[in-house]
């Protein structure tokens, strides 16, 4: 049976077949939704082009205090407390039977569930529900529990963290897991979800059971303009593959203040998205406010239902992300800043990069550049052409000749109005 596994800083089948990572975040899935409802979900997500699916097995929101859809719990009590090292199996369809079924039923969609044992606040209580149940000695117990359960389901990536920072006694306890689980399963991927405005280099440049670093670039300005520089940086400071696993929501109120009449919308979820892939990313990952928290009670902050927000445009459009990268040669994207002469700032700054035999521009406004095409060796011209990030389309506008600077201007120019340029390289005959 075919693995994931690593190669030139992405990731792969075992068989070198690229692989491209398009997550979901919908942390509460194993919490909150019913059989019938995640089949629902799971097969949205596979129409829409997804492969893989970030949810929590003991989630934030009362996730050890409130039952699931059918009112079971994770854990047994130990003095009054929710006891890691002792899972609650008994009776009929347990808690973790409900989540063998959601992670079965997402194979059968062809989709991996990134699978966190834990939401942060149940090891690092900074903020949050809590309550703090993890030490190291209940951490490896829990974590070889997990594992061996799911060694033999080909569909899992492990992901440890959950939004909260790591002290030293936090990493005692995330090494503890990070061994449990390595015991029973050598086979499945481990990555790590920070806390927001942080990558796990910070916390865990020095583990050897990271195969893919992640960052959460997050939902305030700041590290949401600059995604693709926190991406570069995390490539500065690591040989293995790096990614978002928590950029700007789809409907999320910006800065978290709803009070500001704005709402992250589809043009603010692609700008992340084309800025981190061309910044080398070994894939990317959407998130709708209401869908992480599977929200029932449209109100300020949670303006839809999950299953109204299953088809919003961003959720729609981000596969095409996915389509463009597979579309040439996988393996051999970089980035390449010295194929645009302009720097624009904040929104509007360009990303660059090139494979064998061709480059990708990103105007996340339209706004017109100068392409160096001197820097391609035995290349005589380039087609030239347009993809919509919208639509997932392209269409070949131009040829260029090679050795010049040229200008072009995106077929449209303001905000919403992203486009890629796409050069294609012929060799010289």
């Amino acid at each position: 049976m075919k693995k994931l596994v690593l190669k030139n800083r992405y990731l792969a089948w075992d068989d070198e077949i690229p692989f491209f990572y398009l997550g979901d975040t919908a942390w509460e899935l194993f919490h909150k939704l019913d059989q019938q409802e995640s089949e629902y979900y799971l097969r949205e997500r596979k129409r829409q082009g997804f492969t893989a699916v970030q949810a929590v097995a003991l989630a934030e929101y009362a996730g050890l205090t409130k039952g699931n859809a059918y009112g079971r719990l994770p854990l047994k009590l130990r003095d009054n407390l929710p006891d890691p090292g002792q899972p609650d199996l008994e009776g009929p369809y347990s808690y973790w039977e409900h989540v063998d079924f959601i992670i079965q039923a997402a194979q059968k969609q062809d989709l991996f569930i990134t699978l966190l044992p834990t939401w942060g606040d149940k090891f690092n209580k900074c903020w949050g529900e809590g309550p703090e149940i993890f030490t190291p000695e209940n951490a490896y117990v829990y974590g070889k529990w997990l594992a061996d359960r799911y060694q033999d389901q080909p569909n899992v990536i492990w992901m440890l963290g959950g939004d909260r920072p790591l002290e030293a006694k936090h990493r005692r306890i995330m090494d503890a897991m990070a061994r449990g689980i390595r015991e029973a399963d050598k086979d499945h991927l481990i990555t790590f979800h920070p806390a927001g405005g942080h990558d796990s280099l910070e916390y865990l440049a020095d583990a050897d059971y990271i195969d893919f670093h992640t960052a959460q670039t997050g939902h305030s300005v700041g590290k949401c303009y600059e995604s693709d520089a926190v991406m570069l940086n995390m490539r500065e400071r690591s040989g293995k593959p790096y990614m978002d696993s928590e950029p700007r929501y789809e409907d999320h109120p910006a800065c978290f203040n709803e009070k500001l009449g704005y709402h992250w919308n589809a043009d603010d979820i692609r700008q992340n998205a084309y800025w981190n892939v061309l910044a080398g990313a070994c894939g990317h990952t959407y998130g709708n406010h209401n869908i992480w928290f599977m929200n029932n009670i449209p109100g300020s902050y949670h303006t839809r239902t999950w299953q109204q927000s299953l088809t919003r445009p961003g959720a729609e459009q981000v596969a095409h992300v996915k389509k463009l990268r597979l579309s040439r040669d996988y393996f051999s994207l970089v980035q390449d800043g010295s194929l645009v002469r302009e720097s624009y700032a904040g929104i509007g700054h360009l990303a660059a990069a090139r494979g064998k035999g061709y480059a990708f521009v990103y105007s996340p406004l339209g706004l017109p550049f100068t392409v160096n095409l001197t820097g391609f060796q035995q290349a005589e011209y380039f087609k030239a052409s347009w993809f919509d990030p919208r639509t997932g389309s392209e269409v070949l506008f131009a040829i260029l000749p090679a050795g010049h600077e040229a200008t072009v201007a995106p077929p449209t120019q303001g905000k919403g109005c992203d486009w890629v340029l796409i050069l294609d390289a012929h060799p010289q005959a």
